[in-house]
This record gives structure tokens, C-alpha cells and sequence, in this order.
């Protein structure tokens, strides 16, 4: 029998990863862009609209990276709490650019109604080397729980669980790329020594709901929002989308909770994760980040209305 083709240069096929497969993924990453000039400076432009502070600090020798959330500076226990993140997944760069558009066009006209929570990007060792991993080979979005591995997740977990019961609305910001199907799923495969199956790349936007509270009409408020800046994915022949059933026009559903998805994070009644194809023919980068935006601005007045 002829040895089984290696479809990733990392590894053994069929073996899971070690420390020393781990150690030599990491060695090829490189960074490609600052955090500290593309993020925190422009956080730190915000510090005279919004209450600015770290929750943490990462540290990946020699590199230190500071967590920094963004808070209302009214905050009333009498008003909704509205969550925003983005750069769960550093490489996916409308996430953190639209969670920071948004602060930075848009939510002065809620800041009366709602407390706001924002952390533009939950990843910088990622958003640096625009990968979807952090330097440990793990996936952020799939680690966030009580005593994560993964000290992004960690620390979100840290910072949002007290909000768990209080939490309105969370919308968190992700994109998909090509190198998801160059890269990443290859990679995934590698590292945990199962076959690479390629998959489709869904060209545009949609939302994966809560399978445990979808609330429907929400993510439908969003896509229709959505579809007046940029197109919505349409389904895959056999009904899905990435795998998963469409339930409604643009919209999927995971058990975000299990999964370890940062949208289960709190028991927020209305929740969501966006996704926007940036290397779409039909979009731009400019037009992604302006999807984003207006996700969140549609998320905020839905939950507005029907709280």
C-alpha cells in the first residue's frame, strides 16, 4: 500500500500534533502587522468617549500584549447591556476594523439607552500574524469555558462571566477567507491527525445563531440590515451553509455553549456571530467593515425594541 500523502508540511498524516509539531507551526509564523498602531492607538483615541481599560495581559515571549475593553462611561444598572467583540480569530480583519468603526461612527447615539461592553479584538498574537490560532496551536473560538487552555479565551471568559444573567445582547465579529480553505482547515486536519476534507466557502454574509436560543426574528433584523451594504450568502446546494442547515435566509445555527464559542459566553437573549467574505468579487474590505457595523447597529435597536 503506498504511504498515505502528507496535504499539510507539518506532521505525520494520521498522527495528532505534539510539542515539537507545535514548536515548528509557531517558528513559521511571522508577524505581518502591529497591534499596537492598527488597535491600541486607535482605542486609545476613544479613551475621551468611553471608560477604557485592560482585563488582561498576554504574554508570548518576547511579546506582551495588553487586552483592552471599552465601556460606557454612564453605566446604569437600569439600562441594557449590549456586548461587542471582534478579533476572536485574529486573521479576520473586518472583526476587529468593524467593532472599532462602529466605536468609533456609531455608538454615540446609544450611549443613552444601553451600557455598552466592547472589546475590538480578543486575539492581537493572532491579528499580528493574521492566523486563527494563538501561539499554542489552539483555536480561541473553540476554547471559551472555565479553566480555558487558551489564555485569550481565558480572560474574555474572566471578564464577560459576571455579565452572564445581565447581558442583553452580544454580537461577535468574524469573517471568512480564502485561506480558510489554503490554510486553516488543512492545518486543523493536520493537528488533530484526521483527513483533510475540502470544503466550500460560503460568498457572503451571514449569522450563526444559538442552536439553545435562536430567536429568529433578531437574526433576521440583522441580515436585512446587512443586505442593504453588502450580499447574503446563499446556500450550498444541499441546503447548507459550511455544513450546517440554513433555517433561514443567511442564518445557521451552532451550539455555541458546547462548542466553546465566544457568543456562548453569557446568557445574553439575543446572540449572534457574524461572517462577511471579504475576498468576494461582489465586496471590498471597506464594504465588510461597514457590514459589521451596520450587524451591530441592528443587533443593538433590535434588542432595543423587543427587550
Amino acid at each position: 500500500m503506498a504511504a498515505q500523502q502528507a496535504f499539510y508540511p507539518i506532521g505525520t498524516p494520521g498522527k495528532p500534533w505534539g510539542p515539537q509539531e507545535v514548536a515548528a507551526w509557531r517558528a513559521r509564523q511571522v508577524r505581518q502587522r502591529s497591534y499596537a498602531s492598527e488597535v491600541a492607538l486607535r482605542i486609545d483615541a476613544l479613551r475621551s468617549r468611553y471608560d477604557v481599560s485592560e482585563y488582561g495581559m498576554l504574554e508570548y515571549a518576547p511579546d506582551r500584549y495588553p487586552l483592552y475593553v471599552l465601556r460606557s462611561q454612564s453605566w446604569n444598572d437600569e439600562l441594557p447591556t449590549m456586548i461587542v467583540t471582534g478579533g476572536v480569530h485574529g486573521y479576520e480583519t473586518s472583526g476587529v476594523q468593524g467593532a472599532l468603526q462602529f466605536l468609533e461612527r456609531d455608538a454615540g447615539r446609544f450611549l443613552d439607552r444601553i451600557n455598552l461592553v466592547a472589546v475590538p479584538c480578543v486575539s492581537p498574537w493572532g491579528f499580528e500574524r493574521i492566523h486563527r490560532w494563538n501561539p499554542d496551536a489552539l483555536d480561541p473560538n473553540r476554547s471559551f469555558r472555565a479553566h480555558s487552555p487558551a489564555p485569550e479565551s481565558a480572560a474574555l471568559w474572566k471578564l464577560l462571566s459576571p455579565l452572564a444573567d445581565v447581558a442583553l445582547m452580544h454580537i461577535d465579529l468574524h469573517e471568512t477567507t480564502d485561506t480558510d480553505e489554503s490554510e486553516f482547515r488543512p492545518a486543523l486536519a493536520a493537528r488533530d491527525g484526521k483527513d483533510y476534507a475540502p470544503g466550500t466557502i460560503p460568498d457572503g454574509f451571514y449569522l450563526c445563531a444559538d442552536s439553545a436560543r435562536p430567536e429568529p426574528a433578531f437574526q433576521q433584523a440583522v441580515i436585512a440590515a446587512v443586505a442593504k451594504v453588502t450580499h447574503i450568502a446563499p446556500a450550498d446546494p444541499d441546503g447548507t451553509i459550511i455544513g450546517s442547515p440554513v433555517v433561514a435566509p443567511g442564518v445557521i445555527e451552532y451550539a455555541c455553549r458546547e462548542l466553546g464559542l465566544c457568543a456562548g459566553i453569557t446568557n445574553a437573549r439575543y446572540r449572534t456571530t457574524t461572517e462577511v467574505y471579504p475576498d468576494s468579487p461582489r465586496a471590498t474590505p471597506a464594504q465588510c467593515n461597514d457590514a459589521q457595523a451596520a450587524a451591530v447597529r441592528a443587533a443593538i435597536e433590535y434588542a432595543l425594541t423587543h427587550a
